[in-house]
């Protein structure tokens, strides 16, 4: 690989303990430096995933993380994405289209195909930019998957990156996650550590300093910062539901605050659509596996799915149906995105087996739509006005379904424009009495007037909080809070650089 651009790599004690969000702040305190960076990440396994203007698939994480760098998003920061449809198989996204669809065992017997293209890409990168920002993936020690994984150090060896270690020290047990991954990985590899970062401290920081001191003593490499919990800012988790939101709450949602409640479907996909809900203080979102009473709730929302007929059977396994006519009899608002949309229809068929079985399922009847799912992927962003509120939404597709309005449906959205392009059709549907409604945008909720408007509607009395800060704001917060707490003098020193 040329020497052209510097590299450095988050890697993780274990899943889940920060990297995505310390990489995005690297990314802004860097970008805020004047280097030019970009994000990347060889192998992403998530749902949740996003379209680049051109076009192409890739996970939202190293979108927002090339918002971060102030970058325009490409299919090479994410080269291979799998995109779980079971509990053991996946699709594969490679370099930003559909590949192919794979089990597990099938898709590590040979992984060098996926290897070569993800190299292919980060040269790319290194030689478009001046800085890459690798995040790995998982626990960078799972030794019975060392010699089939290229995400972790085989990156940072090809790309002669610093490597970073995250460790999360609200989960228990830092001195081990730390000292155990750099015992049991060659030496070869432990010799690209060049430091710790702690994250996710809650407390008297002070009190943790005989513990930094132990750390560096045990580890042999130095702790670049012990970075405190923090919540001043908002960026879309990776994969899986965060920690922080509501799943199953025994209590209803608090008075006052516009109640809405989400299926948690198992395949579930960009559940970040529900982003902008849970940033709303005057909303409670609750996030349900199991049914329960709706009646406190004012919007219920079918997100997306990688699965949807598999979804779909077991929403009806566990009686999710008829709590949803319920609530659809008494008034409630109920709203349908992408793989959602496809359930409140008559119909989805599958007949090439994009998702499982070919097939067809009947769906939930509460639009006339029915859905054919394709084996070409629709893949855009999209601008459109909402019919019936005549304000401007924006968003993004991810979808193989072809959907087919009849009866009393009209479309919810007038599309404009898609990847730039003016156009002039419709997306979505909605019900005659206007209360059941169907979009394929994702980020749907993302546009402060389109939010309120969707709110108001299952809620009457719900009144619009100037509360969020935007995304750029989010983005400086996070850098400004790693920035006190970080080693920047050491920091840019392992990419040849002095501090600004």
């Amino acid at each position: 690989m040329k020497d052209k651009a510097g590299a450095i790599a988050v890697f993780g004690t274990a899943s889940d303990v920060g990297k995505s969000v310390v990489a995005t702040a690297l990314c802004r305190i860097f970008r805020n430096a004047g280097v030019d960076v970009a994000p990347y990440k060889a192998q992403n396994m998530s749902n949740n995933s996003g379209v680049t203007p051109d076009g192409f698939e890739i996970g939202r994480a190293q979108i927002a993380q090339a918002e971060a760098a102030r970058v325009v998003p490409t299919a090479d920061m994410n080269p291979v994405l799998l995109k779980p449809n079971s509990d053991t198989g996946a699709q594969v996204v490679l370099q930003g289209k559909v590949c192919s669809t794979e089990s597990a065992k099938g898709y590590f017997r040979d992984t060098s195909l996926w290897a070569a293209t993800a190299r292919e890409s980060l040269v790319r990168l290194m030689h478009r930019h001046e800085l890459v920002v690798i995040e790995g993936a998982g626990s960078c020690a799972e030794m019975n998957l060392y010699q089939r994984d290229f995400v972790n150090f085989r990156t940072a060896r090809e790309s002669g990156a610093s490597v970073l270690l995250v460790a999360d020290i609200d989960r228990g047990g830092v001195f081990a996650q730390v000292v155990g991954t750099l015992a049991v990985i060659p030496p070869e590899d432990r010799a690209l550590v060049k430091g710790v970062i702690v994250n996710r401290f809650r407390g008297d920081i002070d009190l943790f300093r005989d513990g930094v001191s132990m750390l560096e003593e045990m580890a042999g490499v130095p702790v670049l910062g012990v970075i405190p919990y923090f919540r001043g800012f908002s960026i879309d988790a990776e994969d899986a539901v965060p920690l922080a939101s509501m799943v199953d709450p025994q209590a209803e949602p608090e008075t006052g605050k516009t109640g809405v409640a989400a299926v948690y479907f198992p395949h579930i996909s960009n559940f970040t659509d529900l982003s902008p809900l849970e940033q709303d203080p005057g909303v409670a979102v609750h996030y349900l596996h199991y049914p329960r009473s709706l009646d406190n709730y004012r919007m219920l929302v079918l997100p997306g799915s990688k699965n949807v007929r598999g979804d779909l059977a077991w929403l009806r396994s566990l009686g999710w149906e008829e709590r949803i006519r319920e609530f659809r009899e008494r008034g409630g608002v109920v709203v349908g995105v992408c793989g959602g949309y496809q359930m409140l229809g008559r119909s989805i068929a599958d007949p090439f087996g994009m998702e499982g079985e070919p097939g067809a399922s009947p769906g939930l009847g509460l639009l006339d739509v029915d859905t054919v799912l394709e084996q070409e992927k629709c893949l855009c962003n999209a601008t459109g006005v909402l019919e019936d509120a005549g304000v401007t939404g924006h968003g993004y597709e991810i979808h193989m379904g072809r959907t087919s309005l009849s009866g009393a449906c009209r479309p919810f959205i007038r599309v404009l424009m898609r990847n730039g392009e003016t156009t002039c059709d419709g997306d979505g549907a909605r019900s005659g009495d206007g209360k059941v409604i169907g979009t394929y945008f994702h980020g749907i909720f993302d546009e402060p007037r389109v939010r309120e408007w969707f709110l108001s509607l299952a809620d009457p009395g719900y009144r619009p909080a100037r509360h969020a800060c935007s995304m750029e704001e989010s983005y400086d917060r996070l850098a400004e809070h790693f920035t006190r707490h970080l080693d920047l003098e050491k920091l840019f020193a392992m990419i040849g650089r002095v501090q600004a």
